[in-house]
């Protein structure tokens, strides 16, 4: 069930309020009930390192849905390396909770045979943030669900994004910061470099390494490299959260001055927000973390506790910018936007 592909405008509040209730409702003890989640555990793997800033978000969603429906929670953390990720799975499954929940860089094929051992032996299975689209398919049914975001579309409708609020023209420089090489989780950067190419920009592409997706920091030389050899790139575009929430801290090390360079990115950070308050960062696309890991909580405990089948939520339908920093800053500061 596709909860955004069949519902728009007033309907899709309607019916995730109606959902927030539910949850409130399953959450909240009567005489006669428990919390839905009592005696049921879950591992949840929250995809980056430990203190990372989109990954800290996904665990506060988390987090806080356990605590509202009583589920003991285990949290894993994989530095946004798919091998890990599906060491962390075998760990998981040994452990034999109630529940796993994934993220989804390994792509189907490295997910498939786990993902179908876990359901024989009663254990659910839902991803977050990267779709499984083949295991969705074969699994829903059971329970398998997706809360997060379409990698491709997100990908294309930041570029447009940036594209219309830029007023770019065909010939001008930009450059991708981001990765080509993990199954589901590259069509986001390749639809960056697609919807740039078709709208006549000249784009450079570069690879985040393994080393620099787990620490952000080395990104200074990175950037400090490319604009010394590309003083005339007009549009700089980083498909990673974290890296995008550096942003402003390279930038001043490089010597860029403020709108000195149009810098699109994604996810929310405290950092992210300074960013973009100052003229760093203007535009970012927000995938709403906390929510996948809140809902994703909520759709094992209720696949498991009443049978309902596979949810497919998508959480990233907004931007963030200087129009509206002010009102979601400080959310960012709670590590709930």
């Amino acid at each position: 069930m596709n909860i955004y592909g069949i519902l728009s405008g007033k309907s899709k509040n309607t019916t995730l309020a109606a959902l927030f209730l539910a949850v409130f409702s399953l959450s909240t003890p009567t005489a006669a009930a428990s919390p839905s989640g009592k005696d049921m555990s879950i591992w949840f793997d929250v995809g980056g390192p430990v203190g990372g800033p989109y990954a800290t978000v996904v665990q506060n969603g988390a987090t806080q849905a356990a605590d509202d429906l009583g589920v003991d929670l285990r949290v894993m953390y994989s530095d946004w390396q798919p091998q890990k990720m599906i060491e962390n799975f075998k760990l998981a499954l040994a452990a034999k909770p109630t529940g796993i929940v994934v993220m989804g860089h390994p792509g189907d094929s490295a997910y498939e045979n786990l993902v179908n051992e876990a359901f024989s032996k009663g254990i659910q299975v839902t991803s977050v943030d990267t779709a499984l689209p083949t295991t969705m398919a074969n699994e829903q049914s059971k329970g398998f669900g997706y809360v997060g975001v379409s990698n491709a579309a997100r990908g294309i409708h930041l570029a447009k994004e940036a594209l219309r609020r830029g007023q770019f023209k065909a010939g001008d420089q930009a450059m991708v910061w981001g990765i080509k090489d993990i199954a589901e989780r590259s069509d986001s950067t390749r639809g960056l470099i697609s919807t740039l190419e078709e709208a006549g920009l000249t784009v450079d592409f570069l690879q985040i390494s393994p080393e620099t997706d787990k620490d952000p920091s080395l990104g200074t030389s990175v950037i400090t490299a490319y604009l010394a050899r590309n003083p005339n790139v007009k549009l700089i575009m980083v498909d990673h959260g974290a890296l995008t929430s550096q942003m402003g801290n390279f930038l001043r090390n490089t010597g860029i001055r403020p709108q000195e360079l149009y810098v699109a990115g994604f996810s929310l950070s405290p950092a992210t927000a300074d960013a973009i308050k100052t003229d760093y960062v203007q535009l970012v696309a927000d995938s709403q973390p906390y929510l996948m890991g809140y809902l994703s909580v909520v759709q094992v405990v209720l696949s498991k506790r009443y049978g309902f089948s596979g949810l497919d939520i998508n959480t990233g339908a907004g931007f963030v910018s200087q129009n509206n920093i002010d009102f979601i800053a400080p959310l960012a500061a709670k590590g709930i936007r």
